[in-house]
């Protein structure tokens, strides 16, 4: 799907210092919607929306609690619980005039307190506290003035932090420097409310289950029976609740949800499911079915496989010899040119599997300056233009890494490859990875080896800990910014820590990448500049083969009930996972039906962003 994307246009309207007129409310609608039935099998571990880094968990959150924009369904932001805000000139200073009478409830839909600007700050007063251990906290202290300081323990007094309720509806935000995109950063979790006297009395348990949160959003969790069902019901207290079509959503824990989802959509017991490659083909030579079967939109996660330079996986696998060869650049680059991306990707798509296929790490029409797509810029264009599978490269690299390594590692190399068993299209690329690998390197060069995980904590006993060689990793964007796509490989990312590679660092004792990032992310003034720096770090870390480029998020074919282009739209933060604006149909769409919806979308996308712009 393609989409242009002018996020940062709006930010640039504001640095004048104007007032953002309040939207105006919109007009009771006549929309009706069915209820909303899913099955699941990766659980909850937490529903602290203040400390969980995880898509899955942070939907409750994106659904339960507002924060201060958002987004409609045309991508365009607008006011959500701050009704008005201006920025000053030097950019620094961001205060936000937060609307009155939006209510706290509790999981039970009773009345516990209004929504206030110290909310703001509680919530941010607790995820600075490395006790909570957040794993989103980051994004929040490193752009608010003494942020960082005040989370490493530099200062202790938390009132020197870049956060403050001016007054009761007024909050304020001073930053470090100035953020060109730290509007959009306000769609994360980092910046959600939460009210600090629930909080303390919480302690320990807040967002250990639902009756231990409060709720200002679209939705309440009625209930949360973890490895059975959850279900959320429609807040009727809620500021905006004539824009929540669907009442109920119902969610059941099935282990093999992805398997059987297909047949429980045709029973009607559920409102949607992806269908598996391995049959979409009888859905597409079945008339009844196929009219029931459209495209999935792409998304704005980036796809990878990561070689991980800290391996710590069990001792069978050889991690001290795959230390040794990960660090051979020649090496690497014979598995970057020796993986056919699209003979994996065709397990997932395989009707246009180059529609997802990406060179880079950050995908095709993210962001553009001066009207060329960020991806065409300097280094990075050569990248997008080629093809990184090269049977010839591999095997030439192949035999100058065996030449270096004699004497050194042991071949055949142990590669043990973690994957997701919950999901049946990895179950089957893994098995591709494998037998293509070995195919063109050669099974006396490596020996490739699946290792399958379950859904529920798959994260946290493999990449989080280093159990793996080589692993398909994705991460999503949380700002209208390259530099949201360099945050895993930064010192103290948990995906495949680049700075514990030899031979990488350099005189100032950091590492060439950090050295490239550093300067990257302090130009702000600049933005041309600022892009042609980031292109310049991301050719680098593509090129010396730290990790392959594979694929954009999304895709597929769906069978569901669910109008697609109603949901907010955003490319980052947790808006896309909002049902508020939905509508489950009475029947499915068609990809003809559909294809012609989206074309009427682009259409009216590009009218409300040119709108905006004026």
């Amino acid at each position: 799907m393609k989409r242009v994307l002018a996020f940062l246009l709006l930010v640039t309207m504001c640095l004048a210092g104007c007032a953002q007129p309040e939207a105006a409310k919109p007009p009771a609608t006549t929309k009706s919607s069915a209820d909303y039935y899913t099955v699941y099998s990766g659980e909850l571990t937490t529903l602290n929306y203040l400390v969980t880094g995880t898509t899955a968990e942070q939907s409750v959150a994106a659904n339960c609690v507002d924060g201060l924009v958002e987004y409609d369904n045309l991508g365009v932001m607008k006011p959500s619980l701050a009704k008005t805000w201006e920025v000053t000139k030097d950019g620094l200073t961001w205060t936000f005039k937060l609307r009155e009478g939006a209510k706290w409830v509790t999981w039970e839909g009773k009345e516990y307190a209004e929504v206030v600007a110290q909310d703001f700050v509680d919530a941010l007063k607790y995820s600075f506290n490395p006790k909570n251990a957040s794993k989103t906290a980051n994004i929040a202290y490193s752009v608010l003035k003494n942020g960082e300081a005040y989370y490493k323990g530099q200062i202790t007094d938390f009132g020197q932090v870049g956060v403050k309720a001016v007054d009761k509806y007024t909050l304020q935000y001073t930053l470090s420097k100035p953020v060109p995109y730290f509007l959009t950063m306000l769609t994360y979790v980092s910046f959600m409310p939460a009210n600090g006297k629930f909080l303390a009395e919480a302690g320990d348990k807040f967002g250990t289950d639902h009756k231990m949160l409060l709720y200002n959003g679209a939705y309440i969790m009625s209930a949360f029976e973890p490895q059975n069902m959850r279900r959320m019901l429609k807040n009727e207290k809620y500021w905006d609740a004539q824009n929540v079509f669907i009442k109920k959503l119902e969610y059941k824990y099935n282990k093999e949800a992805s398997t059987l989802a297909p047949e429980l959509f045709l029973r009607g017991e559920i409102t949607g499911a992806s269908i598996p490659t391995a049959s979409l083909d009888g859905w597409m030579k079945d008339a009844a079915k196929k009219a029931m079967v459209h495209p999935a939109s792409t998304s704005f996660f980036t796809y990878f496989y990561a070689f991980n330079f800290d391996p710590r996986f069990e001792a069978q696998y050889q991690p001290d010899n795959w230390k040794i060869v990960v660090n051979n650049l020649n090496f690497r680059k014979a598995i970057f040119h020796g993986l056919d991306r699209k003979a994996a990707m065709i397990t997932a798509e395989p009707y246009a599997p180059e529609r997802r296929l990406s060179n880079t790490l950050t995908p095709k029409n993210f962001v553009a300056i001066g009207g060329k797509d960020y991806t065409q810029i300097g280094d990075l264009a050569a990248i997008t233009a080629r093809e990184s599978f090269d049977k010839n490269k591999a095997i030439e690299f192949r035999d100058k890494a065996k030449q270096e390594l004699a004497g050194k590692a042991k071949f055949p190399v142990k590669v043990p490859m973690p994957y997701n068993t919950g999901s049946a299209d990895w179950v089957n690329r893994a098995q591709v990875v494998e037998q293509q690998l070995e195919g063109v390197l050669g099974k006396d060069f490596i020996d490739v080896i699946p290792i399958g995980y379950p859904a529920t904590n798959f994260l946290t006993v493999t990449r989080r800990v280093g159990n793996y060689a080589i692993q398909e990793c994705n991460w999503g964007p949380d700002y209208a910014d390259p530099e949201t796509y360099s945050e895993p490989f930064r010192v103290g990312g948990t995906y495949n820590w680049p700075e514990k590679a030899t031979g990488y660092t350099e005189a100032n004792g950091k590492t060439k990448y950090m050295n490239l990032v550093e300067p990257a992310m302090a130009e702000v003034v600049d933005m041309a500049k600022r892009y042609e720096l980031f292109a310049k770090v991301e050719a680098y870390f593509i090129n010396e083969a730290f990790v392959i480029p594979y694929a954009i998020g999304g895709g597929g074919f769906v069978a569901t009930r669910l109008e697609p282009f109603t949901p907010p739209y955003a490319p980052f933060g947790v808006s896309e996972l909002k049902f508020k604006g939905q509508i489950v149909m009475q029947k499915p769409m068609d990809t003809d039906t559909y294809n012609a919806a989206f074309q009427k979308w682009e259409k009216d996308r590009a009218a409300a962003l040119q709108k905006q712009g004026k």
